[in-house]
């Protein structure tokens, strides 16, 4: 049977490997060294170890051209697999750690090593790298059927960041948001009206910033995208 550790196993031989935006990873390749995006990483660690694709959008097509999303791992996670608290995910090995997609953009996904680090195709900037799963917003942690899981003993510590300025309802607002709409607009991004709501304009200039400065594309403001605009959240 495939396992997490397996999963691991096989995404750690890819550190350092180049990150795109958007990149296809023909999933039956096992000699296949990149370039990589999040989701594609993901989905083509799990064929390797398991040979069915996951979080594509046809699970049941060509591996060589299915294409992977972070809002098709969000479904599947929903309808196929089994969603967990991101704790349980931290001390998981090959255990996923995603955070779903606003409309029309980009979420993100990462690989648990089970003792509360990360691999993952994160940027442009660092391409596939160890991080940690602490400190950052994730939704859910997502278990592929048909995978055996190995839950460590010991649990991590996990600490989620208070503030990080992504589309809610109400819309978040205040002297934060204005301050990023105004660092937005002098580097030469539209964040629209600065009005002090984080607004689907807003939003969509945070990730084309995002884009160019080579960070992850998800629209959100958390503690690396705010320093790159040279503010500090409290």
């Amino acid at each position: 049977m495939a396992t997490g550790e397996k999963i691991l196993q096989t995404a750690g031989k890819h550190i350092g490997e180049k990150y795109v935006l958007g990149a296809l990873a023909p999933k039956n390749n096992s000699k296949w060294d990149g370039p990589w995006d999040c989701a594609e990483f993901t989905s083509w660690c799990v064929f390797q170890a398991a040979e069915m694709l996951y979080g594509c959008g046809n699970n049941g097509g060509n591996p060589a051209s299915a294409d992977a999303f972070t809002g098709f791992w969000h479904r599947d996670s929903k309808q196929l697999g089994k969603r967990v608290n991101v704790k349980i995910a931290a001390q998981t090995p090959g255990e996923m750690v995603l955070r779903f997609p606003q409309p029309g953009l980009l979420g993100h996904i990462a690989i648990s090593d089970g003792k509360g680090g990360t691999v993952e195709a994160h940027s442009r900037n660092r391409g596939v790298i160890k991080s940690q799963i602490s400190g950052r917003r994730w939704d859910t942690g997502v278990l592929v059927p048909g995978i055996k899981y190995t839950q460590q003993a010991e649990a991590p510590s996990v600490v989620t960041l208070l503030l990080i300025f992504r589309l809610t309802d109400p819309m978040m607002s205040g002297k934060i948001v204005k301050e990023i709409q105004s660092k937005l607009k002098a580097a030469g991004f539209n964040p629209g009206k600065l009005d002090g709501i984080y607004g689907p304009q807003t939003i969509a200039a945070v990730n084309a910033f995002q884009i160019v400065e080579g960070l992850v594309p998800d629209g959100e403001v958390g503690t690396e995208t705010a320093a790159a605009l040279g503010i500090e959240l409290p």
